[in-house]
């Protein structure tokens, strides 16, 4: 796993000062530019799924969808996006959480999940654990289990684990990458 860790963050550059001054920004589009890492990121957040028993990962726009759609190609399930209130046509279950400076709205559509499917969400950064927290909730209110949520890079530093711990209620908290 040392390996692959290295890889990843060989490929992930570092933005000064974006999107405001005093930020440093994760930029992981070298990651995804380059074939082996991706496939090594892809391959090792399906070993995930399969090991938590996901019957279906769950994307976070936007992120989420890059990362989530080849890792549910890769286990053989299927591919469930969560996105942000109003993008979704037809019937959706929606979940508002607070962000720093705000708050959102997050929707699913609802059918596509049911009592028998455990949910791996899968997102590119575990920050403040509001997106992923509200996803959770989401994910419960559809009936379905979650099985876990996996991320490429966690900003320790933003005490999402420890936010998002009550919500997961025992599901793991996997992440590829800590920062």
């Amino acid at each position: 796993m040392t390996d692959i860790r290295e890889l990843l963050l060989s490929r992930i550059r570092d933005v000064a000062d974006y999107p405001e001054p005093g930020v440093m920004f994760k930029d992981i589009t070298p990651l995804l530019a380059d074939p082996a890492a991706f496939t090594a990121l892809t391959d090792a957040l399906a070993e995930i799924a399969e090991r938590t028993g996901a019957t279906k990962v769950v994307g976070l726009e936007a992120r989420g969808f890059i990362l989530g759609a080849p890792v549910a190609v890769r286990a053989g399930l299927g591919f469930i996006p969560v996105r942000k209130a109003g993008k979704l046509p037809g019937a959706t279950l929606r979940q508002a959480y607070d962000l720093e400076y705000g708050s959102a709205e997050i929707e699913v559509h609802a059918e596509d999940l049911g009592e028998d499917d455990r949910i791996l969400i899968v997102d590119d950064v575990l920050a403040t654990g509001g997106t992923a927290e509200a996803s959770v909730q989401l994910i419960r209110r559809a009936g379905a289990e979650v099985a876990g949520l996996a991320v490429l890079m966690e900003l320790g530093f933003l005490g999402g684990r420890a936010r998002l711990a009550p919500a997961l209620d025992g599901a793991p908290l996997e992440a590829l990458l800590q920062v």
